[in-house]
């Protein structure tokens, strides 16, 4: 098992780490966005936490900051308009099957007491 430890660096330094780890997209500054398509935050290179091997003096990777979340910068996409539209469209789909799942239940359960107000009723 590798120990590893996250590195606080200067400004300076860990927009260098960022530019050098990340492969697949451009930093030119630590208020850069990135959309984690693991956890579904939006994060900033400042939070970006930076790891390296405890052995080690070089950072060797870089992580999604969120709490649960070991994204890595594959999994990052600069929010375009296009991604911060699909992001909207996906939380409002979300939102209305919150909504229709607590309809679904709420007519249920006034369906049930109904049933038993029937059967309460002819019983008596």
């Amino acid at each position: 098992m590798t120990l590893v430890a996250f590195v606080g660096l200067c400004d300076k330094e860990k927009l260098r780490v960022l530019q050098q780890l990340d492969q697949f997209r451009e930093w030119h500054s630590l208020d850069d966005k990135r959309y984690c398509l693991v956890c579904g935050e939006m994060i900033t290179g400042r939070k970006i936490r930076v790891i390296r091997n405890v052995l080690g003096k070089e950072p060797q990777r870089i992580a999604c900051p969120t709490k649960n979340c070991d994204a890595v910068p594959m999994e990052w996409v600069q929010p375009t308009d296009d991604v911060l539209i699909k992001i909207a469209m996906v939380e409002l789909e979300c939102s209305h099957l919150r909504l229709m799942t607590l309809a679904g239940r709420t007519l249920r359960s006034l369906s049930q007491k109904r049933a038993r107000k029937t059967i309460d009723g002819n019983d008596a």
